[in-house]
């Protein structure tokens, strides 16, 4: 959020700059085996044993990194179907599958691929794990390589892959030649199931592996609610205070097993259907600059209309980067002439919640730089923000900590167990001030895209470091609170491309952009490609987008029409456009915009628009 107009960062970087330091290393250290040297497979006992490698069964067989392969019918090398594979971010687009195998065997991998950097492999050999590459295939070129597989090696997997921030390649007749290995058997019972603690709306699961399970069936009751390829998931969208049961079972291709013995659960108490009290089914967010003014004007808190459902006080600011001290003072008057006394100002927000709306303070903005490094600035944070509080009686907290405030350490990777201070210290601190205020709290967050939706394909500094280590970061937060998080608002301007679940780069300013960010929030994806590590989604009623109130109020405004069409979109599945979302969600809770001042100076454009469409 801007006191003036900005021009930010750019949310999205580039992949190819992220992984440029990475390509020259990977390509010395890849293993390519000489196809003239390659072990030769006796053709007595010779036979195809790869799955669909002509992918004219679509990904039949083939199970793809972060949704990133798809079959074409042009170019193709032979028959009518192709792989497309598309690397983005930290994700080198890898299909693979694995295959039943004799041990002591010889074996031949081939296959033809197009594109640049393009790898072809085998691993759990038992021996040398075998790859081959190509940097660059104007058009299709064979790739083989070898491999004896180990005295006790039953199977191995074989693959196909691109390089990190380069484009899509193909592949296509890929085929593994040698004895085959015995019949796949259906996996064993998995065991050891154990549910986690419950939040309000989660179980967390965890379970033993199966040999050769390739999936894992979750089950609730008897609905089967989640299937997973390894040995955990968190089971969302449960009731408070609701007892559930549990099973899993495991699958591969020859089937699945039995479940396991059921393990029960409880599910904790929340603050309501909605963390922080009660919100009007559809609601209306906005930012009040009181601490400060710009071109957008002062407006007194008694003169915000009735339009508006959440009113923040932009911002809380720390007295320094570190101390955690956060202060709140109106605007002087020097600055803001028309501004109004303490006495006048805490009326009108009385005023405001007897009308049932709800005033939070929001804590950062553009200048405000909040790095909670220690757990003395942890304290402080939960007492001086307490303190603000306190002093204007207001009904909870909003976040909206950007630039530098959070980010993520090296070895930092699983969003799930945080271990950076910043991150670890923040979400303490809000769960120590939700414990003191109870179930009324109101907690809202306003990350920018960089911080959350960019990590799908990015997450930190990276599995081998270089990326910038805020990428993603607010991903941790959202995740241990969310079942004290009244509403995300993500802020959708101020922002580069981002990729969508579509695995296709979205610009802001229009529908798609809006529709295809949302989507993700209340589909979850899996955080920097990995499928081990799913974000999961929030509900509807905990979502609102984010949008800049006039041209003047950011970059990335959105017209009334477009953001029609986003809402027409998410909530009625109508007016779509090329984006196809992954459901539809009549409970979305609504809309949030940078800011109420600049609304009052675009003639309240944004807040007719949403009093006239609300549904």
């Amino acid at each position: 959020m801007d006191r003036t107009r900005r021009t930010r960062l750019l949310a999205a970087l580039s992949a190819a700059a992220l992984a440029a330091t990475g390509l020259i290393a990977s390509a010395q250290s890849a293993s390519a085996a000489d196809p003239e040297t390659a072990p030769e497979t006796a053709s007595a006992s010779a036979a195809e044993l790869a799955r669909n490698g002509g992918f004219e069964s679509g990904l039949d067989g083939w199970s793809c990194t972060a949704g990133s392969g798809a079959t074409v019918t042009s170019p193709v090398h032979g028959g009518t179907s192709a792989l497309r594979a598309t690397p983005a971010g930290s994700d080198n687009a890898r299909c693979s599958q694995t295959v039943k195998v004799k041990p002591g065997s010889a074996y031949t991998l081939s296959g033809w691929v197009r594109g640049g950097y393009v790898y072809l492999g085998a691993s759990g050999t038992g021996t040398t794990d075998v790859s081959t590459w190509t940097p660059s295939a104007a058009d299709w070129q064979k790739l083989t390589t070898g491999f004896t597989t180990g005295p006790n090696t039953t199977s191995v997997t074989i693959y196909t892959h691109g390089w990190y921030g380069t484009p899509a390649y193909h592949a296509d007749d890929l085929s593994l030649s040698g004895p085959g290995g015995d019949p796949v058997q259906i996996p064993a019972v998995p065991g050891g199931l154990t549910a986690g603690t419950p939040g309000a709306t989660t179980v967390p699961l965890t379970w033993t592996a199966s040999p050769d399970a390739t999936t894992y069936h979750v089950y609730q009751g008897a609905t089967r609610v989640q299937s997973v390829s390894g040995t955990s998931a968190t089971v969302t969208g449960l009731t408070p205070e609701t007892a559930y049961t549990f099973q899993v079972s495991a699958a591969n291709e020859a089937g699945e097993s039995a479940k396991s013995a059921a393990v029960s659960a409880t599910t904790a108490k929340d603050g309501g259907g909605t963390p922080g009290g009660q919100l009007p089914a559809h609601a209306l967010v906005g930012y009040l600059h009181a601490s400060f003014a710009n071109g957008s004007g002062y407006t007194r808190m008694a003169d915000v209309p009735d339009s508006w459902d959440v009113i923040n006080l932009a911002f809380g600011e720390p007295t320094s980067v570190t101390s955690g001290d956060i202060r709140f003072k109106l605007c002087p008057v020097a600055e803001c002439p028309t501004v109004e006394s303490e006495a006048d100002f805490k009326a009108a927000i009385k005023a405001k919640q007897a009308a049932g709306k709800k005033v939070l303070i929001s804590i950062g903005g553009q200048n405000g730089q909040v790095q909670l490094a220690s757990t003395a600035a942890r304290d402080t944070f939960v007492s001086s923000v307490s303190k603000i509080i306190d002093t204007y009686g207001l009904d909870g907290l909003d976040i909206d900590f950007e630039g530098h405030s959070l980010s993520l350490q090296n070895g930092d990777t699983d969003f799930r167990n945080p271990t950076s201070p910043v991150v670890v210290n923040l979400i303490q601190a809000v769960k120590a001030l939700k414990a003191k205020y109870g179930k009324d709290f109101v907690l809202t967050m306003a990350p920018e895209t960089f911080f959350v939706q960019l990590g799908y394909q990015f997450y930190g500094s990276g599995p081998w470091g270089g990326q910038d280590p805020r990428a993603g970061a607010y991903l941790p937060v959202i995740h241990a609170l969310r079942d004290d998080l009244t509403l995300l608002h993500v802020q959708d301007y101020n922002s580069g491309p981002i990729m969508g679940l579509d695995n296709q780069y979205h610009s802001m300013g229009g529908a798609d952009f809006h529709i295809a960010m949302t989507d993700m929030l209340l589909t979850g994806f899996p955080v920097a490609g990995n499928a081990q590590r799913f974000f999961p989604a929030l509900r509807p009623e905990q979502v609102a987008i984010g949008l800049p109130a006039s041209t003047q109020a950011g970059n990335g405004h959105t017209s009334p029409a477009e953001v029609n069409k986003a809402l027409d979109c998410l909530t009625r599945k109508v007016n779509c456009g090329s984006y196809q979302t992954h459901g539809t969600w009549p409970a979305l809770r609504g809309l949030m915009t940078w800011s109420i001042n600049w609304d009052r100076f675009n003639q309240w454009e944004f807040s007719k628009n949403f009093d006239a469409y609300r549904w």
